[in-house]
């Protein structure tokens, strides 16, 4: 088996219209069952806002740290699932039940030199 990395991308500030926090929470612990019911769960879990985080960096040997995220941009991680499936199609299906859970875009990776 592989693992993968099913990021959750969320806009930054106000959900978009019609976005209905209650049912998305719902549909995600239903998705986290399904997971741990086919033995695909490694771990998940979601991020608090991108306002929220230290980034560390090395500048001239010292190690820096700033507020706030990384990059600019209009959506950043949101949470994320480790899972195990037997191949990228396999992954890419829980990505499509993620996307459809979420309501938002699901980045779905492998892990570097995970060969199964």
């Amino acid at each position: 088996m592989t693992q993968y990395q099913l990021s959750v991308y969320h806009p930054e500030g106000d959900p978009p219209p019609g976005f209905d926090i209650d049912q998305v929470g719902a549909d995600v612990n239903a998705l986290n069952e399904e997971l741990r019911a086919a033995d695909a769960w490694v771990f998940g879990g979601g991020l608090q806002p991108s306002s929220t985080a230290t980034v560390l960096h090395v500048r001239d040997g010292e190690v820096l740290m700033t507020d706030g995220p990384f990059v600019e941009s209009k959506e950043h991680v949101g949470g994320f699932w480790i899972i195990e499936a037997p191949d990228l199609d396999a992954a890419l299906e829980w990505g499509r039940k993620a996307t459809r859970a979420c309501q938002v875009p699901i980045e779905v990776r492998p892990f570097q030199g995970d060969e199964g």
